[in-house]
């Protein structure tokens, strides 16, 4: 019987979760790890690529991240990220196989932009599932533009997210092209669903054809 992207005669033990920028993949993977028990984790915290070119409380964004987006053609951005995602594929192969080979511990929601849909249709196997969020332009950008306080951001600031934005938006459409039937199964998070919500509809996916597990 075939599990969500993949073979379900084994016990789950990690789930990636992919998308692009602003499509609630944080949000949603901690959701599944807890109902699950297990562990979330984020790729962003293997190496971090140029982060978001907008400042939050307490943080200001760093002179060579601003000019990361400044100076680069959104293609330029585009090929720039996949070279940082390409070079972190070993790492999240090393995670994947250990957490699915098992050994006792809990199990793992691994989140983030860098699980390719190509790299996780290899991935999915004995123990892995995968699936992966996307959302129409018009949601990510009114959500990088909340998170970013656009109207409040000055001209620069307002350029440099609409840069971002670019780049995630041509990011999600070179991996809606990965996608296939044996690779992670798609889910809309822009269709108005709360985090919540889209959690409910992944574990639903998953329990039809998965026996998961907690920790141990």
């Amino acid at each position: 019987m075939r599990g969500v992207g993949g073979v379900a005669d084994e016990v789950l033990r990690v789930v990636l979760i992919g998308g692009t920028s602003n499509t609630g993949k944080s949000a949603v993977a901690g959701r599944v790890a807890e109902r699950l028990g297990f562990e979330c984790r984020s790729t962003d915290a293997l190496a971090r690529h140029p982060g978001r070119p907008w400042p939050a409380p307490g943080w200001e964004v760093p002179l060579h991240v601003a000019e990361h987006y400044r100076a680069l053609t959104v293609e330029e951005l585009t090929a720039s990220v996949l070279a940082h995602y390409a070079w972190l594929r070993p790492r999240i192969e090393e995670i994947v196989a250990e957490r699915s080979a098992g050994g006792g511990g809990p199990g793992l929601v691994l989140e983030g932009s860098a699980l390719r849909p190509a790299d996780m249709a290899r991935l999915v196997g004995p123990g892995t599932a995968a699936v992966w969020l996307a959302a129409d332009e018009a949601v990510i950008r009114e959500r990088i533009r909340r998170g970013g306080r656009y109207a409040e951001a000055g001209e620069d600031g307002r350029y440099l997210m609409d840069k971002f934005l670019a780049r995630s938006v041509r990011y999600q459409e070179l991996m809606s092209a990965e996608l296939d039937p044996l690779g992670p199964v798609r889910f809309d998070a822009g269709d108005g669903r709360s985090a919540d919500e889209l959690a409910d509809a992944v574990l639903a996916a998953l329990a039809e054809r998965w026996p998961v597990t907690g920790a141990g």
